[in-house]
């Protein structure tokens, strides 16, 4: 029970995260790029920290190091790359749409489908993510617990980014929040979905674990690592190198203590 409890607080946390859109408001364009990357670095390196030192450990230990276990971390990689493809194909679809509506002087209604996928994309995201929480926190509370902090540290500059998609494509600024939320809260739903999985099929305990750290992996390498080659200043670099390791270090930390 207490199990249950602590996916649950753990998912409504992640949840929660969605309102720190607002901090765009308060801060100037500039500011708030310096701190999204800086964020950026800090979640790449939780999230290959939570996989490299205490999903694959924890799944080697349980099954041992063989070609199942390879695959299915391997898996984990595709799905989410084709689940990134389905997204990203239906924002380019919308976003070629927007180009002619540009032409056309920028019709509304174009540009806020853009947001309206952006939100659904980032739902299914969510999703996904509550899933992944839920089977970590059934295999251990300490594994549990640094994969929600992994998932925050993510969602951070994603919920940042996608707020201000939705404020783009006219919506207000309650209404950004509110649906910004919404979309968060389907890790609630994920997180149930993936309790009632587990204890139904037989097994499947087993691959959690080396699929969410093929997830994570594939997060890391192909998401946020690339945003930080785009800025070339010396004295950045070395700030997101430090923010990378400190993410690094934060699931290090977490490992001992568990």
């Amino acid at each position: 029970m207490h199990l249950i409890v602590y996916t649950l607080i753990s998912v409504f946390l992640v949840s929660l995260v969605s309102f720190i859109g607002a901090l765009t408001l308060a801060l100037q364009k500039s500011k708030m790029q310096s701190i999204l990357l800086f964020l950026v670095s800090l979640a790449a390196g939780a999230l290959l920290g939570d996989a490299f030192l205490h999903l694959l450990p924890e799944a080697v230990g349980k099954n041992g190091f063989g070609l199942s276990l390879g695959l299915v971390v391997l898996a984990g990689v595709v799905i989410f790359f084709v689940l990134e493809k389905i997204i990203h194909w239906h924002r380019c679809h919308h976003e070629h749409q927007c180009v002619s509506c540009e032409e056309q002087k920028k019709k509304k209604q174009e540009i806020k489908s853009i947001a309206i996928m952006n939100l659904v994309g980032d739902g299914v995201h969510n999703l996904m993510d509550g899933v992944l929480i839920a089977g970590s926190y059934l295999v251990n509370i300490p594994i549990g617990i640094a994969t929600t902090i992994a998932v925050i540290l993510h969602e951070v500059p994603q919920e940042i980014a996608d707020f201000g998609v939705l404020l783009y494509g006219g919506f207000s600024t309650k209404k950004a929040l509110l649906f910004n939320f919404l979309s968060a809260a389907l890790a609630i739903v994920g997180a149930l979905i993936g309790m009632s999985a587990i204890s139904v099929i037989d097994g499947l305990m087993a691959w959690i674990l080396p699929f969410t750290a093929g997830g994570f992996i594939y997060i890391a390498g192909a998401d946020l690592l690339p945003e930080l080659h785009k800025e070339c200043r010396t004295k950045d670099s070395i700030l997101h190198l430090f923010a990378l390791l400190l993410g690094i270090g934060i699931m290090v930390g977490l490992r001992v203590v568990g």
